[in-house]
């Protein structure tokens, strides 16, 4: 028991002392100089060791003008880029697969709501013996097709959003 108690005491002596905070030399601030005994960090002077370069006196490099200057040439790829996007019509886009049934009736009624609901939207109706499949829009990306599908939702609420070959509107 005498030995479990030394070696706690000990162990505790050692421990305190380790914790004491460090005095003199290295403090910084002003308790450094009005010597209050209390330091804010401490310092140590890695100067000696830090490497040292001379620096040479020289002028700002002059700016160099490009002499070859190729914008004629750009221009010609822009333009010929610009004439192959023109006679491209189609792309990989979505379009909303608002009805496909057998019902010729029940279509047109559909086209026309649509219509009404959303003018500005180009709607497509194909027929393929016996089926009527009635697609609406031409989008590039699922969210702008998704904004249109919530305007129209209340009348079909078994559309859905499916990838196809879209026109490609030229303004």
């Amino acid at each position: 028991m005498n030995k479990v108690l030394s070696l706690s005491l000990v162990l505790l002596l050692l421990v305190g002392s380790s914790c004491a905070p460090s005095k003199g030399k290295g403090r910084v601030g002003s308790e450094a100089k009005a010597g209050t005994g209390k330091a804010d960090r401490v310092v140590e002077d890695l100067s000696q060791y830090r490497p040292k370069y001379e620096v040479a006196d020289t002028e700002p490099m002059a700016r160099i003008e490009p002499t070859q200057h190729n914008n004629e040439q750009v221009a010609v790829l822009m333009d010929t880029v610009a004439s192959v996007n023109k006679n491209i019509k189609y792309a990989q886009g979505y379009r909303i697969l608002a009805y496909n049934g057998s019902q010729r009736q029940t279509v047109m009624n559909l086209r026309k709501a649509i219509i009404y609901r959303v003018p500005d939207v180009q709607d497509y109706l194909t027929y393929q013996q016996p089926n009527f499949r009635l697609m609406v829009g031409d989008f590039f990306s699922r969210v702008e097709a998704q904004q249109v599908l919530n305007q129209i939702n209340d009348l079909i609420p078994n559309a859905q959003i499916v990838q196809d070959k879209i026109n490609i509107r030229k303004n």
